[in-house]
């Protein structure tokens, strides 16, 4: 057995493409890439495609992005229409999950639903959320946000723009029969996004084949801060004062070579340790150390907001989030622009020196 995490947000931002959309990932076979058969999409192939993904049954998943309460009853219509001709294609036996911002507000009251919902969902039911419950119904879906009894802070997924509404309109569901899979559901309130959505996650457990996979033990350090030059100049005194104590030992001549060679190792290790910090993610070259470090203060004043105990300090909170998520676009669009730049200064000289090898 093997439990794995889906999150509701593989697709950031999504309502921000103005129409309905849905991705398709289908006949995703054990020890096979994902085959991803999309549909008015660009986004979500590339999160499927080249992963090796090992479930030991076929698995389909659509994230979709459903109209608004708003919008006019053909809209919605042909939304669940396109979805249901996708759900036909589908075997009973394969595991199915529908995700994404639905914009249906379940609510607590399943009567007449008792199969497609449970009675721990946030408010009250709308016009969509019928809809969304009669296609579960239909599909033999559950809707796994209804099912899982939470704190209401860890229900709700959307908060509006005066930050006093709070709806829980994304959701993750899947087959009734691997209802049994699906060990929870809740909101991840802690996700550094600069969304007025959060992030929702599903723990499912499921069996798969075990395979061995090789991985590397070597340690990556963040080498990219050292174009900073104020922590190049930490790095160099750190060294130097390491080396100077490393050569008093030697100078007593108590030490052999292989224990000369583990001290030299441990200095430069402990000092990228320190001064670097290890590598936790892969992130783009151009980013400079100093837009990391805004990211990490953008982290800690999400995390002020979510302990936040009153309105006027989440307010305060929010304010001061708004102006570090600020400070973070900046400085990534002045480091872009001096990567930019860089590159193309690089271009203009290999031309001059006639070096077509360093344009390609």
């Amino acid at each position: 057995m093997c439990t794995y995490r889906i999150a509701s947000h593989l697709v950031a931002g999504v309502a921000m493409c103005g129409r309905p959309r849905i991705w398709v990932a289908t006949n995703i076979l054990r020890c096979q890439r994902a085959q991803c058969n999309h549909i008015d999409s660009f986004l979500f192939e590339q999160s499927v495609q080249n992963r090796s993904i090992l479930f030991s049954k076929l698995f389909n998943m659509y994230v979709c992005y459903a109209p608004t309460n708003e919008k006019d009853e053909e809209t919605k219509e042909d939304f669940y229409n396109k979805l249901q001709t996708l759900c036909d294609k589908l075997k009973e036996k394969d595991m199915t999950i529908l995700m994404g911002d639905l914009n249906a507000k379940i609510g607590s009251d399943n009567n007449g639903y008792e199969e497609a919902m449970g009675r721990q969902g946030l408010g009250k039911m709308n016009e969509n959320d019928e809809m969304l419950a009669d296609f579960c119904a239909f599909n033999n879906i559950i809707i796994g946000g209804s099912v899982f009894p939470h704190r209401r802070i860890h229900k709700a997924t959307w908060v509006s723009p005066d930050h006093r509404t709070e709806n829980q309109i994304d959701h993750i569901c899947i087959g009734r029969k691997f209802r049994r899979s699906m060990q929870d559901v809740r909101v991840q309130r802690g996700a550094n996004a600069a969304s007025d959505h959060h992030l929702v996650l599903a723990r499912i457990k499921m069996k798969i084949k075990k395979r061995e996979v090789k991985r590397s033990t070597r340690t990556q350090y963040n080498v990219d801060f050292l174009k900073d030059r104020v922590t190049t100049e930490t790095f160099r005194l750190t060294v130097r004062n390491k080396y100077e104590a490393l050569q008093d030992l030697l100078d007593e001549g108590n030490m052999d070579i292989d224990t000369q060679w583990q001290q030299i190792k441990e200095i430069w290790t402990s000092t990228c340790s320190e001064v670097l910090g290890k590598k936790k993610y892969q992130q783009k070259d151009w980013i400079s150390a100093d837009t990391v470090n805004k990211v990490q203060v953008r982290k800690e004043k999400k995390g002020a907001i979510n302990n936040s105990r009153t309105r006027a300090a989440k307010a305060t909170a929010q304010e001061e989030y708004t102006e570090a998520n600020r400070a973070v676009k900046n400085s990534v669009k002045t480091d872009k622009a001096n990567f930019i730049e860089d590159l193309a200064k690089e271009a203009e000289d290999a031309s001059a020196q006639g070096n077509m090898k360093q344009l390609v």
